[in-house]
């Protein structure tokens, strides 16, 4: 490839990322239904036209966003799996507190805002609950954690203690008077856990 060639290349998927890393904080702070292009535009310093050139308007850069979130969760799950049922849950919650951004989108479509196939996204949460909680049934067969809870009910909890910091951060901060995405507020739940659930290899 010439050398200007690959140069323009360079240019170009740096502009993108830069456009998508703006839309995704325009996003999570309004909504989809909030959000304006124009104001993404002005977030990423690049003229709103190239918002059209790129992606096709705001519901093609919400697409890209949420497939790019679906490809580094289908990366997480499977590692996830290998990994002590601890070590899995800390994985998780650094995946979503650490850029807690993608997790309010979650959070938007949860409340209706999302313009695309409301029901095929429905269906997909179901199988990935579905999945979490057969993972979790596995586990606590295995004897790696406690019986004592119905598996549904461990996996509700898991996810409620990664989003809660998300969806309810003054909730989090009045109980435990920490940053609600903090490494301390990550720690703690993760130690709680695994003593409320009897976790015999964490």
């Amino acid at each position: 490839m010439p050398a200007d060639q690959s140069q323009a290349t360079s240019k170009a998927a740096r502009t993108r990322e830069r456009i998508l890393d703006a839309a995704l904080d325009e996003f999570s702070a309004k909504g989809y239904s909030g959000a304006r292009t124009a104001a993404i535009a002005k977030r990423a310093g690049v003229n709103v036209q190239l918002i059209s050139y790129y992606f096709g308007g705001k519901e093609g850069l919400l697409e890209e966003l949420l497939s790019s979130w679906q490809e580094r969760r289908s990366k997480l799950v499977p590692a996830s799996k290998a990994e002590p049922f601890l070590e899995s849950f800390r994985m998780v919650l650094n995946a979503t507190l650490r850029d807690p951004r993608r997790a309010r989108l979650v959070v938007w479509q949860a409340l209706g805002d999302y313009p695309g196939d409301t029901e095929a996204l429905a269906r997909e949460w179901r199988t990935v609950a579905a999945a979490a909680v057969e993972q979790t049934r596995a586990r606590q067969a295995a004897g790696e954690i406690g019986d004592g809870h119905p598996p549904e009910f461990v996996t509700l909890l898991s996810f409620l203690l990664a989003f809660a910091p998300v969806a309810l951060p003054q909730v989090i901060e009045g109980i435990y008077d920490v940053d609600p995405l903090s490494d301390e507020y990550r720690q703690r739940v993760s130690e709680a856990l695994a003593a409320f659930l009897d976790v015999r290899h964490a």
